[in-house]
């Protein structure tokens, strides 16, 4: 069971971790499907090659959404409610066979004028097997307080 943190329970300055995943070729062909997106860079090798990538390439918007999901999954998980934001950087491209995980820390939170809830800033970073930062960026979070949890 993952442990859940309230409004309360977090401080600037927390990060989380996450666990990791591998990247595979069902993942960018399913998103393909789902998103309408078959753009030729994510569906033809060829065709990447001549752009200079070694291979096709998954799309940008499936890390962000993978990398949401293993914030869902983490060991430790936001009491949330809503992603209210996103601001997010595409900085090296994914592949199918790529390991990600991703890093997430607190940077600011506020109360909202509803005691049920508050809005946490995170900084966000998916991580490829190599190390290297493939995307980064914010999302402003809106999570439960502990007190009116139950007030939703």
């Amino acid at each position: 069971m993952a442990a859940l943190l309230y409004y309360e329970d977090v401080s600037e300055g927390m990060t989380i971790q996450t666990g990791g995943m591998t990247l595979t070729e069902a993942h960018i062909i399913q998103f393909a499907g789902l998103s309408g997106d078959f753009f030729a860079l994510h569906m033809d090798d060829d065709f990447a090659r001549e752009l200079g990538f070694p291979r096709r390439v998954a799309h940008g918007l499936l890390g962000l959404i993978l990398l949401d999901g293993l914030k869902n999954r983490a060991e430790t998980q936001f009491a949330s409610v809503a992603s209210l934001s996103w601001h997010w950087n595409f900085r090296k491209p994914l592949f199918a066979g790529d390991r990600i995980s991703g890093e997430i820390a607190v940077t600011a939170k506020r109360a909202t004028r509803k005691p049920e809830r508050g809005i946490l800033t995170l900084d966000l970073r998916l991580i490829n097997g190599d190390g290297d930062v493939v995307q980064d960026g914010s999302n402003l979070l809106m999570v439960r307080t502990r007190e009116h949890s139950g007030n939703l």
